[in-house]
């Protein structure tokens, strides 16, 4: 969208409040909506390598894969046993986990259980969660999931489960019985289990059909979404992810990975892109993967990729996982993770997003919170989320805030409240009843769980969860960082302190945590976003900016720079709005909840420094 149509946009919002304020208010699209949010909220496009909302402001997506429960039969391939439940999730993890957006996963098995024939009740249920979310400020990305391709390529007592294709897409072939060999982890199946690699071949070489059949029910299915939300919700809808985790299962003779995704996957890619368009979605991009082990850190799994032949450009976004499989195998890496272990793995993800002329997202990353290698996820997970903020180390980030990057957009595996509460019958076998952890093939990564009260809890750290981050800049971004200042067991883990060389700011932050975001303006209007955590009470946050200080910031309002409100939803969760009406204008926020009523002079002192170090760091 055009500037000049994004402030015509803007300007039509603010001129029919105007007009309205003597009579009846317009409902807004959300509860708490600002004046701008409403044209905010229209459908998310990609410009300029960014995801950008409808006042042309670069957005960055953070959330959670919803969820691992889609794998299983026991809420028939839904994420969860009721719209309640969805509802109360959705609250959940705007509050609690921090999140603006959400993978929600889909099942072709149960949305077309007979060939041919759609079953309209499974989507109009997905539909209704899918509008819990919306409705709660949350967008929302669909993925068609597959694990294995099917669970019901296994045996009833099989140590392994599969998930996506439905049986009669099975029945087709004349699968071998199912056999891993020596299979530790489950992944091992994609490769090893002959009965999972030929299945997958023929999908992909469409044999019998079953690539046909899958796009006539992913066009049905989309199209149905559409129909059943009012505009303003699918507006919320940002794209879909077609296939989750795609690998060949075996090459033809000769056939190289790269060949692979260039003849093979690429093709399934822009047939699917016509699905879209068809069923009404030409607007939003199609979210696609690469090969599942185009990234692998583990050289031996690690196979040639990233859709290196393929310009993707403003229609698709690159859209990647990453699992550190070293440290979860156990053997490849002994101890935990560190400042900055992940920032060369998702700076390559940013240069593929480049170089195939769009934006990245990381649609799934995590780490086990149970087993024997459980006691490195509190790195992990701070390492990942480093890397998300900035493609530099945590070390050298004040003295390199130049090559901080774009802030990459990212969705946690996962969050699924009925963790450690499931009665999954694993292959149909009633002897081998799942209810531990996340009930599919021993995993266990839901960031969030019930309580015996039925009360959603988080699992995991709030002070890594619940982040800090550009939700939405008006501008362009050039550095951000976040010190969230989390634990591993008692130790707290500081991985970029304040330097000395700054020493009010030092002050300032004590032991808090802090962010800091730098951008250039565009003239906008509307304000650059922060999401603020719930350990960002507006009692104890301090803001320094070029734009002024503030401690307590005031409630928004349009003349005042420097503010907070409720983000749009009703949901309780908050945010920052920085308004700088500039263009080209370089500018700096620094945010932190460490101070305690700081004096004006310690924050004059703390602006003078931050301001010398912008000069210097960004001439």
């Amino acid at each position: 969208m055009s500037k000049l149509r994004v402030h015509l946009l803007g300007v039509l919002v603010l001129l029919t409040g105007l007009l309205t304020t003597t009579g009846a208010q317009p409902a807004s699209a959300l509860p708490d909506d600002l004046w701008f949010d409403p044209a905010a909220a229209a459908t998310l496009t990609v410009q300029n390598g960014r995801f950008t909302d409808g006042l042309g402001r670069e957005v960055v997506l953070r959330g959670y894969n919803v969820s691992g429960e889609t794998k299983l039969k026991e809420n028939n391939g839904l994420p969860f046993a009721s719209v309640a439940d969805a509802k109360k999730s959705a609250t959940a993890l705007r509050a609690l986990g921090g999140g603006n957006s959400v993978r929600f996963l889909l099942s072709w098995a149960y949305a077309e259980p007979t060939r041919g024939q759609v079953n309209s009740a499974y989507l109009a249920a997905a539909t209704d969660q899918i509008r819990a979310f919306l409705d709660a400020g949350i967008r929302v990305y669909p993925d068609f999931h597959q694990d294995l391709y099917s669970r019901w390529l296994f045996d009833s007592d099989s140590w392994y489960t599969g998930d996506g294709a439905p049986k009669w897409a099975v029945d087709l072939g004349d699968y071998p019985d199912e056999y891993c060999g020596i299979c530790p982890f489950w992944g091992q199946n994609i490769t090893s289990n002959a009965a999972v690699t030929q299945a997958t071949y023929d999908f992909w070489h469409n044999e019998y059909g079953l690539q046909d059949a899958f796009l006539d029910t992913a066009q049905k299915t989309m199209t149905y979404v559409r129909q059943n939300l009012t505009a303003t919700q699918f507006a919320g809808v940002v794209g879909f992810d077609p296939w989750n985790e795609p690998h060949a299962g075996t090459y033809d003779s000769g056939q190289t990975s790269r060949a692979w995704e260039k003849d093979v996957l690429w093709p399934f890619y822009v047939k699917f892109r016509a699905r879209m368009d068809a069923a009404g979605w030409q607007a939003k991009p199609a979210f696609v993967e690469p090969n599942l082990f185009w990234n692998a850190n583990i050289d031996f799994q690690k196979q040639e990729g990233g859709l290196l032949d393929s310009t993707l450009g403003s229609r698709y976004v690159f859209n990647t996982h990453f699992y550190d499989q070293k440290a979860i195998s156990g053997v490849f890496m002994w101890g935990k993770a560190e400042d900055g272990q992940y920032v060369g793995d998702f700076g390559t993800v940013r240069d593929r997003a480049t170089a195939t002329g769009t934006t990245a997202i990381i649609s799934e990353f995590g780490h086990p919170l149970s087993g024997s290698v459980s006691d490195k996820a509190p790195t992990v997970y701070k390492a990942m989320y480093q890397a998300l903020d900035s493609r530099v180390k945590g070390a050298n980030w004040w003295a390199d805030p130049a090559s901080s990057g774009p802030v990459l957009s990212g969705s946690q595996w996962q969050w699924d409240i009925y963790n450690g509460r499931h009665h999954e019958l694993m292959n149909d076998n009633p002897n081998e009843v799942q209810t531990a952890g996340d009930a599919w093939n021993d995993e266990d990564l839901s960031a969030v769980r019930l309580d015996d009260s039925g009360k959603a809890v988080l699992r995991q750290d709030a002070l890594m969860l619940d982040r800090v981050y550009p939700s939405a800049t008006a501008g362009r971004s050039l550095a951000f960082t976040f010190e969230d200042r989390s634990r591993d067991g008692s130790t707290t883990l500081t991985w970029n302190p304040v330097p000395s060389s700054l020493p009010n700011v030092a002050q300032l932050v004590g032991s808090g945590q802090y962010a800091l975001q730098v951008w250039r303006s565009d003239g906008s209007a509307e304000p650059t976003e922060l999401h603020l955590p719930a350990s960002f009470p507006n009692a104890s946050t301090t803001v320094v900016s070029d734009l002024g200080t503030a401690f307590g910031p005031p409630a928004y309002t349009r003349t005042t720079p420097i503010a907070t409100a409720a983000e749009p939803g009703g949901t309780g969760s908050r945010r920052l709005l920085l308004t700088a009406a500039d263009t080209g204008t370089l500018h700096y926020a620094l945010v932190t909840n460490g101070a305690t009523a700081p004096s004006a002079a310690v924050l004059s002192a703390a602006r003078s420094e931050l301001s010398s170090w912008m000069a210097s760091e960004f001439n």
